[in-house]
């Protein structure tokens, strides 16, 4: 079945090179994308993990009012929003620098 849905992507029509090229750098910024998000939700993880640990073990309030979900859900929500934020920023990045390096090319013919 797996193998039924993959190949339902194939065109009859075989790609130019261009059209090659664009993919392959189009999957590397993405891939590139992944690793930058990932390097920031770890490092957002233990930045929001420390402070929401002391916290908890040390003021009453915190103690009493949040929970192991609680404690997960901070911590989780930071990471995500560093991941989210740091991968959309990479593939804006790169899509202005590509632009501009298309324009760049178009300005020399």
């Amino acid at each position: 079945m797996k193998n039924f849905f993959s190949n339902v992507k194939r065109s009859f029509a075989f790609p130019s090179p261009i059209e090659d090229e664009k993919l392959l750098l189009s999957r590397k910024c993405g891939l590139e994308s992944v690793r930058l998000g990932a390097k920031a939700a770890a490092t957002a993880f233990v930045a929001s993990a420390i402070p929401t640990m002391i916290t908890v073990r040390k003021l009453p309030w915190a103690r009493a009012n949040v929970n192991y979900a609680a404690q997960a859900m901070i911590v989780s929500s930071a990471s995500m929003a560093a991941y989210f934020i740091t991968a959309d920023k990479s593939i804006m990045a790169t899509a202005k620098k590509n632009a501009q390096a298309q324009q760049h090319n178009r300005g020399a013919c």
